[in-house]
């Protein structure tokens, strides 16, 4: 017997096989740092909570419409207008489990086998594996180093040919933490309308901005690159509710109705308790945003300036969300008992092995000569983990 093409042709998660390497052993008692979270590390506001109990004392429990509950969809479009300056309509929203199923959604609902999908690398590993299950093919375009790891204008034309479909878009960015400026984003606007192209821009990380960075929305930009744009958001950043599994999709009302009726074959609708709550989390203070947003720019500020001081590493500044891709070609062809490193993955597996420290091989993401960075944890623990890397850097010959 036989499994399906389409099952074997997909990557395992690195990402999760690195978080369950650092959990395996921190439950055998070992003191390990992990840079690889992709969440952050604060609780889910308490006003949150509460609304999930009101909602579960309600008896809030059944079915909901499968595309997310009419008030729930009212309050993201009222969200972006707010945020974002985008006019959508209750039904051009799609509320799903997780952005990161959002994002299949999509792919199921414009891909036919063979249609090509423009993604900028360094990339979230998820995208390929998305692209690639719905039949599409991924065109990678590389973003060097010194432009923030952003594809030139250049770039996005010469990748586009006869079968392009869409380009897929993410700012601010995981891994890298660039962040897009309204200039490069009305570029890319004008070659995906001239070329009738779609535009899924994954905004999931449009909170966290730093350095006076603003977060545009390319589906601010006009009408017709609105119309053929599809944003992609959730609650799971901004709101620390990632298990909560609630994220979204605004676009015109054709493709809206289209992911809707095929969620409502694959997985029905989303959780009714965390719908609820994230009414209560959209409509309540936007302090905790705020001031989750300070303590990630001093956890930046901190892991910036240590890696300063590591010889054989370098990085750009992140300007968005809370990662840093921290270049090691200066470890590349050394070794540690007598291991030589060859990409990221051996820096990887060595590192966690000689000083207990985990991050994610930039392998992962299309960028074999980095290694990504969390900062999503505290102080203390960011602090001892750039300490052990410089000492691992100093064990290689």
């Amino acid at each position: 017997m036989k499994l399906s093409d389409r099952v074997l042709t997909i990557s395992p998660s690195l990402t999760l096989k690195i978080t369950a390497q650092a959990k395996e052993l921190k439950a055998s008692g070992k003191n390990v740092i992990g840079f690889g979270a992709g969440e952050p590390n604060f609780s889910t506001p308490g006003f949150i909570c509460d609304a999930a109990k009101e909602a579960i004392d309600k008896g809030f429990t059944k079915y909901t419409p499968a595309s997310g509950t009419r008030e729930l969809k009212t309050s993201i479009a009222e969200n972006l207008y707010k945020k974002s300056g985008l006019s959508y309509e209750a039904d051009c929203i799609v509320v799903s489990n997780g952005a990161k199923h959002s994002l299949f959604n999509i792919c199921q609902a414009i891909l036919n086998p063979g249609d090509e999908c423009i993604l900028p690398s360094p990339y979230w590993l998820t995208y390929p594996e998305l692209i690639k299950m719905a039949g599409g093919v991924p065109i990678y375009i590389e973003g060097k180093e010194q432009n923030e790891f952003k594809p030139t204008i250049e770039d996005f034309k010469k990748a586009i040919t006869s079968h392009t479909k869409a380009i897929m878009l993410n700012s601010p960015s995981n891994p890298c933490g660039c962040v897009y400026t309204k200039k490069e984003l009305e570029e890319i606007a004008k070659i995906a309308v001239e070329n009738d192209l779609y535009v899924i821009s994954d905004e999931i990380y449009s909170e966290l901005v730093y350095d006076g960075n603003e977060h545009v929305s390319i589906a601010s930009l006009g009408e017709d690159i609105k119309e053929r744009t599809i944003v992609v958001n959730g609650m799971s950043k901004a709101y620390a509710m990632t298990g909560w599994r609630i994220g979204y999709t605004a676009s015109n009302k054709e493709l809206a109705k289209a992911m809707g009726s095929y969620q409502s074959h694959a997985t029905s609708n989303p959780n009714s308790i965390a719908q609820y709550a994230s009414v209560a989390a959209l409509k309540g203070n936007d302090d905790f945003i705020k001031d989750m947003v300070k303590v990630f720019d001093n956890r930046r500020n901190l892991i910036c300036s240590l890696l300063d001081k590591v010889p054989g590493l370098s990085y750009i500044r992140p300007k968005g969300a809370f990662y840093v891709m921290v270049n090691i070609s200066g470890a590349i062809g050394k070794s540690i008992n007598g291991q030589v490193i060859s990409g990221s993955a051996d820096f990887g597996e060595q590192l966690i092995k000689n000083v207990l420290v985990a991050v994610i091989p930039g392998a992962a993401f299309g960028a074999d000569n980095y290694v990504r960075l969390s900062y999503a944890l505290s102080e203390a623990d960011i602090t001892d983990g750039i300490k052990r890397i410089s000492e691992f850097m100093d064990m290689l010959k």
